[in-house]
C-alpha cells in the first residue's frame, strides 16, 4: 500500500513519504528565493489529518543536507534573510528535533539536496497550524517564512541547530 517513514523525536512526528486522504485543506505557499534574488524552489503547506504537510521543492541549491526551518517573522529581506527572525517558537522551547526541552515549533527534518541541485522534501507536523488565530497559526501579526540553512541541523543545539547562514527564504502566503 503506502510506505511511511515516521520520523519521532520525543513525543514529535513527521512523516515522511506518506499519502493523505483526500479533504478540502487549508493551503498556504512560498517561494524560495537565493541570496541573490533568484527563484530556487517552492514550498506548500496543506492541512491534513494530524497536522501540516510540508512539502519543499528545490532546483538551484548546493548539494548535501541542508536545515529546514518555519521562521518567525514573514520577511525575507537578503542577502542574509535576518528578516526572518527566528525559529518559529510559540511555546518558548528549546532549539532541536533531538533535545530533551525542544523542539521549537518551526523545527523540521533535514532535506537532502542531490548533486544536480534538486532536492524534495515532505514531512507532517503537528507543531503548526494554518489555522487563523490559533497559537500555533503561521498567520499571526507579522506572518512567518520557510528558511533553508546552508549546512545541517544538528537537531540540539540551541537556538539554530548549527545549521550555518541562511541559504534560501520565502514567505508563508495563505492560498495559493
Amino acid at each position: 500500500m503506502f510506505e511511511k517513514i515516521l520520523f519521532g523525536v520525543a513525543g514529535l512526528g513527521f512523516m515522511l513519504g506518506c499519502s493523505m486522504p483526500a479533504q478540502a485543506p487549508v493551503q498556504a505557499s512560498a517561494q524560495l528565493m537565493d541570496r541573490n534574488g533568484r527563484t530556487v524552489g517552492t514550498a506548500t503547506f496543506r492541512d491534513a489529518a494530524g497536522g501540516v504537510v510540508v512539502n519543499v521543492e528545490v532546483n538551484a541549491m548546493s548539494p548535501g543536507l541542508h536545515a529546514v526551518h518555519v521562521h518567525a517573522v514573514g520577511k525575507c529581506e537578503g542577502p542574509a534573510f535576518t528578516s526572518a527572525g527566528g525559529h518559529f517558537n510559540p511555546a518558548q522551547r528549546k532549539h532541536g528535533l533531538k533535545n530533551p526541552d525542544g523542539p521549537h515549533a518551526g523545527d523540521l527534518p533535514n532535506m537532502y539536496v542531490a548533486k544536480d541541485g534538486s532536492g524534495r522534501f515532505e514531512a507532517l507536523t503537528d507543531y503548526i497550524t494554518l489555522r487563523t488565530g490559533a497559537p500555533s497559526s503561521v498567520f499571526d501579526s507579522d506572518g512567518s517564512a520557510l528558511v533553508i540553512h546552508a549546512g545541517v541541523d544538528d537537531y540540539t543545539t540551541d537556538p539554530t541547530g548549527n545549521a550555518g547562514d541562511r541559504a534560501a527564504c520565502g514567505v508563508i502566503a495563505a492560498g495559493r
